[in-house]
């Protein structure tokens, strides 16, 4: 019998798909203190894991551990090196969340062109006019996204399923990604940018799709901010850091650009200093893009079921993230 930790819960039909396979026990763990991790971890065989640390010093305690499954896509909180260093494969969930994540994005463009936290406010508040009229004269505050730019900054799964919600608004979709391939933009009708400064003074909306890494660290920031169009937003879905979020406040407040819309902090939950947070051009939501009912499911089920494929010998590559630097 293989035995499965899952550190934080994660949804309850996962769990009852676990009780369907009998040669796999399992134990949720909620105290995440990393002395407990130590100590909980020790001789478990797989590990699912949603956000929390998972350190070199946990992992090196581990004696019998084959296989890390990461509850998500990011992968950050996990010690990637030691796992190399013991050879032990790290999955993420490639299918569940690319949907969600994609919607996400679109609330938040909706948010910014249609305005309606601001028109459900001038109605509770009885003035039914406020945004709809100055000295009697008719005006129009809110725009379309129909025939509007988008620039995808990483075109991975979740950047495609943004595209195709794009192209069924008749947006403008162009793209960064330097892996990407001919065929995938034939097939996706988008357009490949090769220079982020190129892509980011054309867009109107800026959504970012990429991991955390020593390369992408600050990939946003002054210089290339400066470049985005006064009347232009941008969205980050993928990871805190990967926008300098100094940078960005400061292009925010001289009004060089309009708006950004930000799922992700460097710091989660941020400091009660981070000037963004008392911004008025930014809208947030606490890493919560994937956090649908629905995704939740779907997430938790395809940890464990890598898990199982792992031990099945049949899991698919493509979901593991170390694959490169490790004999399978």
């Amino acid at each position: 019998m293989f035995h499965i930790s899952i550190i934080e819960s994660i949804h309850p039909k996962a769990l009852e798909y676990i009780d369907q396979h009998p040669e796999f026990s399992y134990e949720v763990i909620e105290d995440i203190d990393e002395k407990n991790l130590q100590t909980k971890l020790k001789d478990t065989d797989a590990i699912a894991i949603v956000t929390s640390k998972l350190s070199a010093k946990i992992l090196e305690n581990c004696k019998k551990l084959k296989i890390v499954s990461r509850h998500g896509v990011g992968f950050d909180n996990v010690d990637l090196d030691t796992l190399n260093k013991k050879n032990i494969p790290l999955t993420i969930t490639i299918k569940a969340n690319a949907l969600t994540v994609a919607e996400h994005v679109f609330a938040m463009m909706f948010y910014f062109n249609k305005n309606l936290y601001a028109f459900d406010k001038s109605v509770r508040e009885n003035k039914w006019d406020k945004l709809k009229k100055i000295d009697n004269n008719i005006i129009a505050i809110n725009s379309e996204l129909y025939n509007k730019s988008i620039f995808i900054i990483g075109f991975g799964r979740i950047g495609k399923e943004l595209s195709i919600r794009c192209q069924a608004f008749k947006m403008d979709i162009l793209i960064f990604d330097p892996f990407v391939n001919d065929e995938d933009v034939a097939k996706y009708k988008v357009k490949k940018i090769n220079n982020i400064d190129e892509g980011l003074s054309i867009a109107d909306y800026v959504s970012v799709h990429v991991p955390l890494t020593n390369e992408t660290q600050n990939l946003i920031n002054i210089n290339n901010l400066k470049k985005m169009k006064s009347n232009a937003f941008i969205i980050n879905t993928s990871r805190g850091g990967i926008i300098n979020e100094t940078d960005l406040n400061f292009v925010l407040k001289e009004k060089i650009i309009a708006g950004a819309g930000l799922d992700v902090l460097s710091d989660e939950p941020p400091k009660s200093d981070n000037p963004l947070i008392k911004n008025p051009k930014v809208i947030f939501s606490p890493h919560i893009a994937s956090h649908t009912k629905e995704c939740w499911e779907r997430h938790g089920k395809e940890t464990v079921q890598n898990i199982f494929d792992f031990f099945d010998k049949s899991l698919d590559k493509k979901a593991i993230v170390n694959r490169a630097k490790i004999e399978l």
